[in-house]
């Protein structure tokens, strides 16, 4: 509670000023109530937003909260500023927030005057419209995954995986409200499914990392009785076993024993009050065959469910020697997430996010690719996510190759989330990023629901406008010949002209020539291992010696 009166230190400070002005107009000269009639005006805003629910900023920093609000009326004004002197002076993300904002308020996006972008601008990038657009279709476009009883109709945009303890309780029911409400997703990230995830019932693809929080043994290996129990929830509709993330590929995870409370770790499965690990890599399989074999008992596990994997790209040659896996046993992955190297984290080493992982783009392409090379992509849905925020963006990533899309920010600045860059220290402003609950507290779970659902709708309505203005009916019509990207200041080039797209079933032609990194990796990618090839081997000793 002292922590919550030190936020409330500029409220108080009006009130005392207020009340001492007041007292000393009575006592001696009646001027002094010229100065204490602004701090009572301030005093009482002070109050009023103490008692209103719908910004959490200003509930928890009365008054001072206001600044932010008052910097960001004058955003646009300063954004043109800045990028009449220098278009990239103001970070692209910031206008991001500001689209979501908008969308997830219920604000007209509109803007006068046109395009604040450079279109001559090198990486400048549009989708083609048709001189004969069709219509905006009324219905939601979905995309069914699985087959079965339990094949599920999954929306093109849900909402990526973030895990309880990473974000708070209030965080966790407004997404998943707002996930029931708009008909859409909610991973639960690798931290397994809470009680604040069940409370409204939203749909739930539950994500299993290398601690199998949710369905693990005292020692933390996988409990497949604990897991069968919970993966037959109705609620759970799909299971996404996470090899990799794209904010931190290759490492594993400690959540120190001061933040582990008995919620966080009943929804774990492991004692309070003690350091809970996540491995970098996984117990169950070691091998590429191993791997499908546990996603397949997954799916049996969990009485036939849709079950995929989500990783971020690495070595090459390990994605080849899975999807040879693939091709050799029969046993394949529902769907694959596929994770860019730009995926944010509330915590993470800088060298990481910064140079860890293959960018979405060149990841997405890789995957679709490879699969249409082995005639599997009918077969195995493809999601992608990474820095994926507006239609535009979504047109772009189904472009690409991607079925479907999800995202973690653009959700949590539905929220109310203000990048204060602050989640790894707990003291989140907006009662997102925090297990405190005299912060989270002040977080509105019906507002922030309403506004999660309607950035997610006014989103996909963007989407299925851009759509309907190149003359297509439905995302998956969507192909790299419809979007376009400037190359230099006197060139544009469509993405099928920019990427190599493989023919279907090029891989499995010995004599086909393939581009890069086929060309170099394919041939020597083994189904029974991840190791590098013996060429690779070779050379890697020689540059040694």
């Amino acid at each position: 509670m002292f922590a919550q009166w030190i936020r409330w230190y500029a409220w108080g400070a009006c009130v005392v000023v207020a009340l001492i002005g007041s007292w000393l107009a009575w006592r001696s000269d009646p001027l002094w109530l010229w100065l204490a009639a602004p701090f009572f005006g301030l005093a009482l805003l002070g109050t009023f937003d103490v008692l209103q629910r719908r910004h959490t900023v200003t509930r928890l920093y009365p008054v001072i909260g206001h600044l932010r609000y008052f910097f960001e009326s004058i955003g646009p004004e300063i954004r043109q500023y800045f990028i009449e002197r220098d278009t990239e002076a103001v970070p692209f993300s910031r206008q991001q927030r500001a689209l979501v904002y908008q969308r997830a308020k219920g604000v007209l996006d509109n803007r006068p005057f046109g395009t604040l972008l450079d279109v001559y601008a090198e990486g400048y990038e549009w989708i083609g419209h048709s001189i004969t657009p069709a219509s905006v279709a009324d219905d939601d476009p979905r995309i069914t995954v699985g087959s079965g009883a339990h094949a599920y109709s999954a929306s093109v945009f849900n909402i990526s995986a973030m895990s309880f303890g990473a974000l708070s309780p209030a965080a966790i029911r407004a997404l998943n409200e707002g996930a029931r409400r708009g008909g859409f997703y909610h991973d639960t990230g690798e931290g397994s499914i809470s009680r604040y995830h069940r409370e409204f019932g939203g749909d739930l693809v539950w994500e299993i990392g290398s601690g199998y929080f949710g369905c693990r043994t005292a020692d933390g290996h996988f409990d497949p009785e604990r897991f069968a129990a919970q993966a037959a929830e109705p609620q759970v509709k799909m299971i996404e076993l996470k090899l990799s993330q794209g904010a931190k590929p290759g490492q594993g995870g400690v959540l120190p024993a001061p933040k582990v409370t008995p919620e966080i770790a009943a929804a774990r499965g492991v004692p309070a009050w003690v350091d809970c690990v996540s491995p970098a890599a996984h117990s169950t399989f070691n091998t590429p065959l191993e791997l499908l074999a546990f996603v397949d008992r997954l799916r049996q596990l969990s009485g036939g469910k849709p079950t995929g994997i989500k990783l971020a790209i690495g070595h090459a040659w390990e994605w080849f020697a899975l999807a040879k896996a693939m091709h050799e046993s029969g046993l394949r992955p529902d769907f694959i997430v596929v994770d860019g190297g730009e995926g944010g984290t509330g915590a993470a080493p800088v060298e990481f996010t910064d140079h860890v992982g293959l960018p979405l783009r060149e990841a997405l392409l890789l995957v679709h690719n490879t699969l249409v090379g082995l005639d599997l992509r009918q077969q195995v849905r493809v999601a992608a996510a990474g820095k994926i925020i507006s239609g535009f963006d979504l047109a772009r990533t189904l472009a690409l190759g991607a079925d479907w899309c999800n995202a973690a920010r653009g959700f949590m600045f539905a929220l109310g989330c203000i990048q204060a860059q602050s989640c790894h220290t707990g003291k989140c402003p907006s009662g997102v990023a925090t297990q405190e609950a005299a912060r989270w507290g002040l977080l509105d779970v019906p507002d922030k629901a309403t506004r999660v659902a309607r950035f997610h709708g006014e989103t996909v309505d963007a989407l299925k406008g851009m759509i309907a203005a190149a003359g297509l009916r439905h995302p998956a019509e969507l192909g790299p010949e419809h979007v376009l990207r400037r190359v230099s200041r006197t060139e544009i080039s469509s993405f099928a002209g920019l990427y190599p797209y493989l023919a279907p079933g090029a891989l499995l032609a010995p004599a086909s020539s393939l581009p890069a990194p086929y060309a170099e990796y394919w041939h020597e990618a083994r189904a029974d291992s991840f190791a590098p090839s013996e060429r690779l081997v070779r050379l890697r000793a020689t540059k040694v010696s």
